[in-house]
């Protein structure tokens, strides 16, 4: 046990310094290029909506009432 916890120890440390080392590190993807895949990213979704919503023919059914009519009921012949 005290070999897995030495390692476990010896892992944090190792992900610490990475993530340190990555936190100076310049960010320019964010900058350059955030807004241009948030505004990208909103209208493919839209698009695709819009499209599902208005092109696949699904019937939504979005309230029952009033759609639902019962069967007349039939009686078998003997």
């Amino acid at each position: 046990m005290y070999r897995f916890a030495k390692a476990a120890v010896n892992i944090t440390g190792k992900t610490a310094r990475q993530v340190r080392h990555s936190s100076t590190a310049p960010q320019d993807f964010h900058a350059k290029y955030g807004t241009a895949v948030m505004i990208g990213g909103t209208v493919f979704c839209t698009a695709v909506w819009a499209y599902v919503l208005t092109q696949t023919g699904i019937t939504w059914n979005m309230s029952p009432i009033g759609t639902l009519t019962p069967k007349p009921w039939r009686v078998p012949e003997e």
